[in-house]
């Protein structure tokens, strides 16, 4: 790896009209994830043949220019997380010559075995992977890093504090980003599409019982910062090391799995016969794909890890509230809208032959009862229970995480050089998988999970099989 530059790319604008100043203040959505660690992305393109003089005359500059452009709609992501003095909670601000960092970068890895399904050391991708600039009172929202591959491609990747971003809105920043540049006439002003064009308006979040503050205030306890004269003493913005679950760990390998929307049917066919549930109630079981896919996945890591079967093992998971509110929130607001769920179980649960249904079984419920009771229902609780269900992690339970969703369709951000060969989430490390719709648009779901060498072996064995 060789880094050829570090930039940074501001809003381009020569209107006098441009704004000066742009700001948001945090909702609880947001404050839910404010030390959590940022979530990193890499989106694989291939372009055969492709030489650095190519690259850094025709890729970079329309790159640039176009992220340029885009931020002009985007003007949070050209800013910083602060906290003003006259402010009660912090905010994301935009002040004139603030920007993105941007890494250009070039590489002599081997492009064809990270863009693959194959096993490759989780190490191999931390180069390609960019920092968010942080200090205890400002953090960059995002950092971008473009690396070539001579010959073979290059790579875009994404860092984006959690705070200010949750997967929906990085994935409409991309596809805006992808389009404006795809467009090859770049200009000043160059519209989004309105299913594009970031939505603002923080009205519509909500929040008559002041659960932003109280999340807020239990984040200051928790970390210590309300001194003796009841004095509250702002939060650092860099994130927590010990919720980091490192990705580059040396004994980690990656791999991809993809289960076929054929699969998929059989999965649920093998729920709905199963004699497990001989009273009938796989009938009233929520069998979507995500439901069917996170309980197949979480059964085959368990099974591949072996180990005590009375340790606590779960599955974790977000779910978008944009559609879910009422009224509904705008598919392309900007921001933090969603709320985190789990289900524990026993390892010994998972072992036996009917382990698949019983996570079908738990993860159902776990779903049911978020629509049902609604996904607001106990979200004064949903810090603390976060910070109790770190005690128990810290201890023998593991808990499986959920980055992404087949719903983002990251493989539709084409910057002009066609769709992206590969998409990798790099920050789920060994206790999370990440999910994303099959690349050849066949329905299927693409799996990507970091293990140890022994554990993907084992779960390669699984995969597909009787599980």
């Amino acid at each position: 790896m060789k880094i050829v530059e570090v930039t940074r790319v501001t809003p381009f604008s020569n209107s006098p009209n441009s704004p000066s100043e742009f700001s948001l203040p945090l909702t609880f959505y947001d404050l839910f994830w404010f030390k959590l660690p940022p979530v990193e992305r890499l989106f694989f393109y291939q372009l055969d043949d492709l030489t650095p003089a190519y690259f850094n005359s025709e890729i970079l500059p329309k790159l640039k220019q176009s992220l340029s452009l885009t931020l002009l709609h985007y003007l949070p992501l050209a800013g910083n997380l602060k906290w003003p003095s006259d402010s009660p909670k912090p905010i994301i601000l935009y002040t004139p010559n603030d920007g993105v960092s941007v890494t250009v970068a070039e590489s002599n890895a081997d492009l064809d075995l990270l863009s693959s399904n194959g096993i490759y050391e989780a190490a191999e991708l931390r180069p390609l992977t960019p920092e968010l600039i942080t200090s205890d009172d400002s953090a960059s929202t995002i950092a971008l890093q473009v690396t070539l591959f001579p010959n073979k491609g290059f790579c875009i990747g994404i860092t984006a504090h959690h705070a200010v971003l949750d997967g929906q809105t990085t994935t409409l920043f991309l596809k805006s980003w992808a389009y404006i540049c795809k467009q090859g006439n770049i200009y000043e002003n160059s519209p989004l599409p309105s299913n594009l064009t970031p939505f603002f308006d923080r009205s519509v979040i909500r929040d008559p019982n002041g659960v932003d503050m109280l999340y807020l205030n239990q984040w200051l306890a928790a970390l210590g910062s309300v001194n003796s004269d009841s004095n509250i003493n702002k939060i650092s913005f860099k994130a927590l090391p010990e919720l980091a679950d490192k990705a580059e760990a040396p004994s980690l390998v990656r791999a991809t799995f993809e289960i076929s929307g054929e699969y998929i049917k059989r999965l649920r066919e093998r729920v709905l016969l199963s004699q497990y549930f001989s009273d009938g109630t796989a009938k009233q079981l929520h069998l979507s794909t995500f439901v069917l896919t996170l309980a197949y996945i979480t059964t085959c890591i368990i099974k591949a890890r072996g180990g005590d079967g009375d340790r606590l093992v779960g599955a974790g998971f977000t779910i978008d509230c944009r559609p879910r509110l009422n009224p509904p929130v705008p598919e392309n607001y900007f921001g933090n809208c969603n709320v985190g769920a789990a289900t524990m179980m026993k390892a010994r649960d998972l072992f036996g032959e009917n382990g698949f249904v019983f996570a079908v079984q738990k993860v159902s419920d776990k779903v049911k009862e978020s629509l049902e009771k609604g996904v607001l229902q106990g979200i004064e609780n949903k810090l603390a229970s976060l910070f109790e269900l770190r005690k128990d992690l810290s201890k023998s339970a593991r808990l499986i995480t959920v980055a992404g969703s087949p719903r983002f369709e990251v493989y539709g951000c084409d910057f002009g050089w066609g769709k992206p060969l590969k998409v990798v989430v790099v920050s789920i490390g060994s206790k999370g998988i990440s999910l994303a719709e099959s690349r050849d648009g066949s329905r299927g779901v693409e799996v990507g999970l970091a293990l140890k060498k022994h554990e993907m072996d084992n779960f390669s064995s699984l995969f597909l099989s009787d599980v």
